[in-house]
């Protein structure tokens, strides 16, 4: 059923997660390894000892739910007040109390197995059906978890939260996938990602993945597809209405603490390339919420893509999130106070059912 409601074999080794949200009232995170002696990769190729980092939240006897950040991110991502300072205290929807979250650190990047480790450019060439798969492998077999609660995934992770409700259908009740469309990347969406990752390609600093220090070009080329594809029309009119403050705003972009490794960066954008989960759609079992934002740069609504997409999801239905000054564009979901509640809705339905 659609419906549209525009509301507009491893190593375990655990250590504390600091940094997290000051206003926090939830159990304190902890991170973890789990090592895959080897994994192949789509492409063929195999790499021996590959670590898969992880964070959790909540006791393992609590209701599993596996979150998924976005690109070149980590678990650090959800740390914040703007998001598991919303759903993770006592009474929240994913009180920590009841629920056990565990938020992996996709391959390729935060603490998992990554070019930067050595590899370089030779590491394999890894897609999204790869770093799922990692993932499930990770909460099935190291962690022991055979069936979740939910599912739910922002960006990059929105667009595998589709993948593991089309490849593990009975895995999952609830899958919820935000700020993503289920179709092969292609737009602007990927246009912006190819000139990002060919700015640095180009860069002759790069010398092959083999430089000494990063390519000049990978902070500008960085902070223009963050200008570009995420922020939103009039959250960016709201911070920055003026000459002035739109110049500020640029250079203090450029000018903002930047530790990223071009290699790894590249890997992750490129990572995008051939993903496509329509295929699996008619497959999906689990109840789906799909989670949007009006503003959003990288999935347009307005192409309709959504709503075609979604008559083939049995149990499915869309939130679209106003456009508002205080709305961010694709970063939009990354603040939880804007869909949390429409996440309680789904839950609460389920348990009634």
């Amino acid at each position: 059923m659609f419906v549209k409601n525009i509301l507009m074999a491893g190593t375990a080794v655990v250590s504390l997660i600091s940094g997290v949200a000051d206003a926090a009232d939830y159990p304190v995170p902890k991170g973890g390894d789990w090592t895959v002696p080897e994994f192949k990769f789509h492409t063929g190729e195999t790499l021996k000892n590959v670590r898969l980092h992880y964070t959790t939240i909540g006791a393992p006897n609590g209701k599993p739910v596996i979150l998924l950040h976005g690109t070149y991110g980590s678990a650090a991502n959800f740390l914040t007040a703007d998001f598991a300072g919303e759903l993770f205290g006592a009474g929240q929807p994913l009180d920590a109390s009841k629920y056990y979250v565990i938020i992996p650190d996709a391959l390729g990047s935060g603490k998992s197995t990554k070019p930067s480790d050595g590899l370089k450019a030779k590491f394999p060439k890894y897609n999204y059906d790869d770093m799922v798969e990692a993932q499930y492998r990770l909460v099935t077999e190291g962690l022991g978890v055979k069936h979740a609660h939910l599912v739910i995934g922002n960006s990059m992770g929105g667009m595998q939260a589709w993948l593991w409700a089309g490849t593990h259908p009975d895995f999952m009740d609830v899958t919820v996938p935000m700020a993503s469309q289920p179709t092969e990347m292609a737009g602007r969406n990927w246009a912006m990602r190819r000139l990002l990752v060919e700015s640095v390609r180009t860069d002759p600093d790069w010398k092959n993945g083999d430089y000494i220090e990063q390519p000049k070009l990978f902070r500008y080329a960085s902070a223009m597809f963050g200008v570009a594809t995420s922020g939103g029309t009039l959250g960016y009119h709201q911070i920055a209405s003026t000459h002035e403050k739109s110049d500020k705003l640029a250079l203090d972009r450029l000018n903002a603490s930047f530790n990223a490794d071009a290699n790894d960066f590249m890997y992750q954008w490129e990572s995008s390339a051939d993903f496509d989960a329509t295929k699996n759609l008619e497959k999906i079992t689990s109840v789906l919420l799909a989670i949007n934002a009006a503003d959003d740069e990288r999935n347009p609504p307005e192409l309709g893509i959504m709503e075609r997409e979604m008559k083939k999801v049995k149990s499915g239905s869309l939130y679209i999130i106003p456009a508002s000054p205080d709305t961010r564009g694709h970063g939009t979901t990354g603040f939880a106070k804007f869909w949390k509640a429409k996440l309680l809705e789904v839950l609460e339905n389920l348990a009634a059912r």
